[in-house]
């Protein structure tokens, strides 16, 4: 399966920054609270020492909406809605293990991360605009089409796995107790993503590797990269990533 990011979506974001990781051996039954806790706590502690609408990370996804004509305030990326959701609660929602430590992960490096099943993705996958006529499922199980234009994860079925980018993931191709392989994308548009998206990468593959005693793998793809398309490949020994 090789995933890349269109080279019309480089052209109109050519400082996007995007780390690639793949899991291989997920199971459900893995107890990662005191992980999710720890980066929950640090995404906390973020939001206490300045206004969320001031992170950089957060100014550059709204920035990105608004160049493709959403209103940031009604639609945000992942991250923004995690944050908000902190902010206004105190906690993070709990799915499961993978994705809760995903989920913290990501309000502590203000960084959308998207997590997919890889059995449910058909193969070749890229982040493009949207033709109109794509399919994505929502998670109640209803059936959609992104605009056209949109920007979206589509696979080599033309099965959309995300709408407007990074703002929400189809219910097709979520994390369930039954996935066993997981690809997780993080993208960072801010000035300093090609430092801090490298860094939240690793920190991920350290942590479901120490969790689920597997080796994870993982990949870096921006503008000027050779690993712009990294191959991603699942086989009886597990995953491998060719940059």
């Amino acid at each position: 399966m090789l995933f890349s990011h269109s080279p019309q979506l480089r052209d109109d974001f050519p400082e996007l920054v995007a780390g690639v990781c793949i899991a291989n051996g997920i199971t459900p039954d893995i107890d990662a609270s005191a992980n999710v806790a720890e980066f929950t706590a640090r995404a906390a502690r973020r939001l206490e020492a300045g206004a969320l609408s001031e992170f950089p990370e957060i100014q550059a996804w709204r920035r990105a909406f608004a160049r493709m004509g959403l209103k940031p305030t009604q639609y945000r990326c992942a991250s923004e809605a995690l944050l908000r959701r902190l902010s206004r609660e105190g906690s993070l929602p709990r799915i499961h293990p993978l994705v809760d430590l995903c989920n913290a992960v990501s309000a502590a490096y203000a960084v959308p991360i998207a997590a997919l099943d890889l059995a449910r993705v058909d193969g070749d996958l890229q982040v493009r605009y949207a033709a109109g006529d794509e399919t994505y499922q929502t998670f109640s199980g209803d059936e959609e089409h992104p605009q056209p234009a949109e920007v979206s994860y589509v696979d080599a079925s033309g099965r959309a796995h995300a709408r407007r980018w990074t703002n929400r993931q189809s219910g097709h191709s979520a994390v369930s107790p039954e996935s066993v392989s997981v690809l997780m994308v993080a993208e960072g548009l801010h000035a300093t993503a090609i430092v801090d998206v490298p860094e939240l990468v690793a920190e991920l593959a350290h942590e479901i590797g120490a969790l689920w005693r597997v080796q994870p793998l993982t990949a870096l793809l921006t503008e000027t990269s050779p690993s712009a398309v990294a191959a991603i490949t699942q086989a009886d020994q597990g995953p491998s990533i060719r940059s």
